[in-house]
C-alpha cells in the first residue's frame, strides 16, 4: 500500500515539502508534521457486504445460465463469487469505497489521526505547538490536529481552511502545490502567535511521514 503513497508524492515531491516545512518553521516556534497514509482502516465489512451482494447476484446468474438450479449448486456458485469479489474489493479502492459510508470513513480517519498525533509524538514539543496534517488517500480526507498550546489561541476555522485547501488540490491533481500552500498558511498562523525566538530549534523531523 505504500506504493500508493509514493505515487501520490514522489521522492522529489517529499523533498520539496520537507524544505517548505523547514522554511515555515524558521519563522515560528511551532512544528509542522505532514503524514500521508494509503488508508486509515481496513474496512473488512466492505469486503463482506460486497461479497454477499456479488455472491448472490453471481450465484443466481450462474445457476440460471447452467440450468443447475438446486440449492446446493447455488450455494457453490455463491461461495465462489463471494470469495472472488471479496478479494477484489480488498484490492481495488474505488470498488471498496462503494461499500463504506462517509460517516464511517470520517470516524476512522479522525481516530487514526489522533492516534498518529500521539504515536509520532507531535504533542511532545516545548510549548505544545505541534500541528499534524494527516492525509488519508482511500477516504479522500484530510485531518488537521493542533496541540493544546495552539488550540488555546487559534480559531478552529484555520484548520478547516487548510483541510479544504489540500482536498481541493488533490481533486485537481495538484496535491504538492496545495500541501505547500497549506504549510505556508500554517507558518503564518503559528508566526502570529508563536514567533521564532532566539533559541528556536527543530523539535520534530521535517520529512513527510509515510504510513500504511
Amino acid at each position: 500500500m505504500q506504493d500508493l503513497v509514493r505515487k501520490f508524492l514522489s521522492e522529489d515531491d517529499r523533498a520539496l515539502i520537507a524544505e517548505k516545512i523547514r522554511e515555515a518553521e524558521k519563522r515560528t516556534e511551532g512544528e509542522i508534521v505532514i503524514m500521508v497514509v494509503s488508508s486509515s482502516h481496513h474496512y473488512p465489512l466492505a469486503g463482506i457486504m460486497g461479497g454477499i451482494l456479488f455472491g448472490v447476484a453471481g450465484g443466481v446468474s450462474a445457476a440460471l445460465l447452467t440450468g443447475l438450479e438446486t440449492m446446493w449448486y447455488f450455494l457453490g456458485f455463491f461461495l465462489l463469487f463471494f470469495a472472488l469479489s471479496n478479494e477484489l474489493i480488498k484490492r481495488l479502492f474505488p470498488l471498496k469505497r462503494l461499500f463504506v459510508s462517509r460517516s464511517d470513513m470520517e470516524e476512522e480517519v479522525e481516530e487514526a489521526a489522533i492516534g498518529s498525533f500521539y504515536k509520532k509524538e507531535v504533542y511532545n514539543t516545548k510549548n505544545h505547538t505541534g500541528i499534524l496534517i494527516y492525509i488519508s488517500l482511500f477516504e479522500h480526507l484530510v485531518w488537521v490536529l493542533g496541540d493544546k498550546g495552539i488550540n488555546s489561541r487559534v480559531d478552529r476555522s484555520a484548520w478547516k481552511e487548510i483541510t479544504s485547501m489540500i482536498t481541493d488540490g488533490i481533486k485537481e491533481k495538484k496535491q504538492v502545490s496545495a500541501i505547500c500552500r497549506a504549510i505556508d498558511l500554517c507558518g503564518d498562523v503559528l508566526e502570529r502567535y508563536f514567533p521564532a525566538g532566539p533559541d528556536n530549534r527543530n523539535e520534530l523531523g521535517d520529512s513527510v511521514i509515510i504510513g500504511h
